[in-house]
């Protein structure tokens, strides 16, 4: 590449070498004899020549990202413009003299006039004719590479212009030098006259306007884009007030409607007043179409700053403190007052700015002090909010007045905002004019986006519950015509609600990843979250730096977003349905499974992972599992079997290697059991598949107390079994159905042994009725007289004279 500058730079030198002398010998003698001394420049080789550098110059520029490298190729571009414009000036005498030659010779008379001319004559004037064709048509191949070359160097600032906008790691100088603040006091010479011509360009535009025959159009146009303004957003705002009191169902959904209704107001009213700004001083045809795209761009800018205005008031909505969506305190919201105002006013300013820039052409010095400012107000406005808001908190905590209890997000967001703010600061402490303007426009397009989706959010959710809810006319009416329950109703409201939520969840990531401030509009958000959920492209990404972070932002919103439809399951929407808790539980686990392998795989995606080149991959984890992750994948694979067949279920008392205790959790690689003791014991997903398991609770089984009791061979049989079916049947745990029954166990040596038997509800009552009826029957025993037979032990005494058997009580 450097190689190539420098041989396209000799080649110019050259160039303009061999035409200052043509220029200086022809000052200095122009007779003919030292014109004829004079070195000649060929155009008819040097014309091609240029091209040949031209083209050399638009290839290199096509493929090249380097500022410096850009810089050095736009000089050259500049050299080649001056070059052509050389020979061009030189070619124009040289034309004029062939031109003046012909006219001395005259016209070529005409056939029927009579007069002759001498054959030398014609031949001189046809001569003559074709060198004078050949000099023009050079004269057209010159300039016509001369305003190419001027193009080339205009998209060539455009490039860089563009380039430091994605540059972050450009240092351009700080703040504090003086070279970020010359364009104020040293302006460059082309910019004074770009600007110039400009401001003249708007000024005849002003007085086209302003002309006697449009005067009265003008005015009633900027007259309407006041009253707009003004007067249009208020009673808009009082006529969707009044909409949502006297036609909304009183409830949550008036304030969301009220909150969307401002905000969409003041976006409106923003934007039409710029539209009627624009019609008054654009209308006519004879505008230039500089200052046509540059109002154009203007009234496209005034999107973005109105709905900054809009959301402000929405979510402060100082006028109805009572209707205010988000909960801050009233002190609070009128500290932040003057903020969203006063921050689209700044965007505005400054994108009109850079707008101007761009429609001028000035020099990069120039775009990157306008960069500069527009960041360093930016991010003092966010560390002003962040303040002004803590401030108010303080002093209403020390006037005994606490605020709103702040959640957990609004904390973490203003430390994001204050973060950020003094990120931007410090970006252009220390040179990275870039990065600071960058980071600040970054805080605003987030802002907008985020604030967006916490206004539709409520507004979604609020809808389908009011429309859905039994206590509404549409409820009541839904439901009497498809004679549903009204938890179905609950149960479809919470789905539409999820399915709005998601919907905004993916124009607001899709927003954020690719979205970029002031350039893209709702139709290309759109196209790109079909795009985005359709998966094209995830075959042919590239890894990049930029990437990396989009990933973690993926990643972090997948993670927020899978754990938040996880809390809702488990809390609204599952607790609505017939599903048991184990059944419940098992499918939570199972979604969540599935959603983590999904938000890994958008990561990988967005990360720029090619899928066709992962099969090392593949081949390194075959081998892993070959060897040490057999067990996990075992576990893994045998708890998808515990989830989907369910042989056991989060709930169920299961005894399993002589441990016996309730499932409290199925997770990806192991269950935990509770035992009785409340101890918990970590079980393998595999054993449970592999050994033989007791499930004691599977199909609602009851359990069996059963007791058994050995009585001396003297009793009465039937009066104990009487005695024994009483105890059963008056304890409260024994269920009727089946009736307890007494069989005769066994007849030993030591008595009779009976076996009592009752059914309880659950198995996990048995030990709890076993208890009460021991109890109970050993009271009744003692109070009749009858004594459970005692075991008999044979003892041997040995004495003198011979041995003795005694049996011991």
């Amino acid at each position: 590449m450097v190689s190539g500058l420098a041989l396209l730079r000799a080649v110019l030198l050259t160039l303009v070498a061999l035409f200052s002398c043509n220029l200086l010998a022809e000052d200095a003698a122009p007779s003919a004899a030292s014109e004829a001394e004079a070195p000649k420049v060929n155009a008819a080789v040097e014309l091609p020549k240029m091209q040949k550098v031209l083209d050399k110059i638009k290839s290199q520029v096509s493929g090249e990202t380097n500022d410096s490298k850009l810089g050095a190729l736009n000089d050259l571009t500049v050299e080649l413009a001056g070059t052509a414009d050389t020979l061009m000036q030189s070619l124009i005498p040289q034309r004029a003299q062939l031109q003046a030659q012909l006219e001395v010779l005259g016209p070529k008379p005409q056939a029927d006039s009579g007069v002759k001319e001498t054959p030398e004559v014609t031949r001189q004037r046809t001569q003559l004719e074709n060198q004078k064709a050949k000099r023009d048509e050079q004269i057209k191949q010159a300039e016509s590479i001369k305003g190419a070359s001027m193009n080339l160097s205009t998209q060539i600032a455009n490039l860089r212009r563009d380039a430091l906008k994605t540059q972050l790691a450009l240092n351009s100088g700080t703040i504090f030098g003086g070279r970020f603040w010359a364009p104020l006091y040293r302006a460059q010479q082309d910019d004074v006259v770009k600007i110039a011509a400009f401001r003249d360009e708007l000024a005849d535009t002003a007085a086209l306007a302003w002309d006697s025959e449009w005067r009265v159009g003008t005015l009633m146009w900027l007259v309407a884009a006041v009253l707009v303004a003004t007067l249009g957003r208020r009673y808009c705002e009082e006529l969707l007030a009044w909409v949502g009191i006297n036609l909304l169902p009183e409830g949550r959904l008036r304030r969301s409607f009220l909150a969307t209704t401002t905000a969409l107001a003041t976006t409106a009213a923003v934007i039409l007043a710029f539209n009627f700004v624009g019609e008054a001083f654009i209308r006519r045809e004879e505008v230039t179409p500089d200052v046509q795209s540059f109002f154009d761009r203007l009234v496209q800018l005034s999107v973005i700053c109105g709905l900054i205005a809009g959301l402000g008031r929405a979510l402060l909505s100082t006028r109805r403190p009572s209707w205010r969506l988000p909960a801050i305190s009233n002190p609070v919201a009128l500290a932040l007052r003057p903020f969203p105002p006063l921050t689209a006013a700044l965007v505005f300013i400054f994108q009109a700015l850079e707008v101007f820039n761009r429609t001028v052409g000035t020099s990069l010095d120039t775009t990157i002090f306008a960069n500069g400012l527009t960041a360093l107000l930016i991010g003092g406005t966010a560390l002003l909010i962040t303040y002004r808001s803590s401030r108010v908190r303080r002093r209403m905590v020390a006037e005994g007045h606490p605020p709103e209890a702040r959640p957990m997000l609004v904390g973490l967001i203003q430390m994001a905002v204050t973060t950020t703010g003094v990120a931007i600061l410090l970006s252009l402490v220390i040179g990275y004019v870039t990065l600071g303007r960058f980071l600040s426009y970054e805080l605003i397009w987030i802002g907008i986006v985020c604030a967006c989706f916490y206004i539709l959010s409520n507004l979604i959710t609020d809808v389908c519950e009011s429309l859905l809810s039994t206590n509404s006319s549409s409820g009541k009416r839904i439901q009497s015509s498809l004679n549903i329950d009204e938890r179905h109703l609950g149960q479809a409201a919470a789905l539409l609600a999820a399915l709005g939520r998601t919907v905004l969840v993916l124009f607001a990531v899709v927003s954020i990843l690719n979205g970029t401030f002031g350039t893209t509009t709702p139709v290309e958000l759109l196209q790109k979250a079909v795009e985005f959920w359709g998966g094209k492209g995830l075959g042919a990404l590239n890894i990049v730096p930029a990437r990396l972070v989009n990933a973690l932002v993926v990643l972090v919103v997948g993670i927020y977003v899978l754990r938040a439809v996880r809390r809702w399951l488990d809390k609204d929407f599952l607790p609505r349905t017939t599903m048991d808790i184990g059944m419940r539980v098992s499918l939570i686990t199972l979604l969540s499974n599935l959603g983590y392998v999904v938000v890994i795989l958008l990561t990988l995606s967005t990360l720029g992972l090619q899928w066709n080149k992962l099969a090392w991959i593949v081949s390194a984890l075959s081998v892993g599992i070959g060897f040490g992750l057999q067990e996990i994948v075992k576990n893994f694979i045998s708890g998808l079997i515990l989830l989907t067949e369910r042989p056991v279920k989060v709930g169920d008392l299961v005894s399993i290697s002589g441990i016996e205790g309730d499932i409290r959790r199925i997770n990806v690689r192991a269950t935990e059991i509770q035992l009785s003791d409340k101890s918990t014991v970590i079980v393998p997903n595999s054993q449970l598949i592999s050994q033989n398991v007791r499930n004691a609770t599977m199909g609602n089984a009851q359990g069996v107390a059963t007791i058994t009791l050995t009585f001396p061979l003297d009793i009465d049989p039937v009066r104990v079994r009487e005695l024994l079916l009483a105890v059963y049947r008056d304890d409260a745990h024994i269920l009727e159905q089946p009736e307890p029954s007494v069989s005769f166990k066994d007849l030993t040596p030591s008595g009779i042994v009976l076996s009592v038997t009752g059914n309880v509800a659950s198995p996990r009552q048995v030990s709890t009725a076993k208890s009460d009826l021991l109890f109970d029957i050993l009271t009744r025993l003692r109070k009749e007289g009858i004594m459970l037979s005692a075991p008999q032990t044979m003892v041997i005494e040995r004495k003198q004279g011979g041995t003795v058997l005694r049996e011991a009580p």
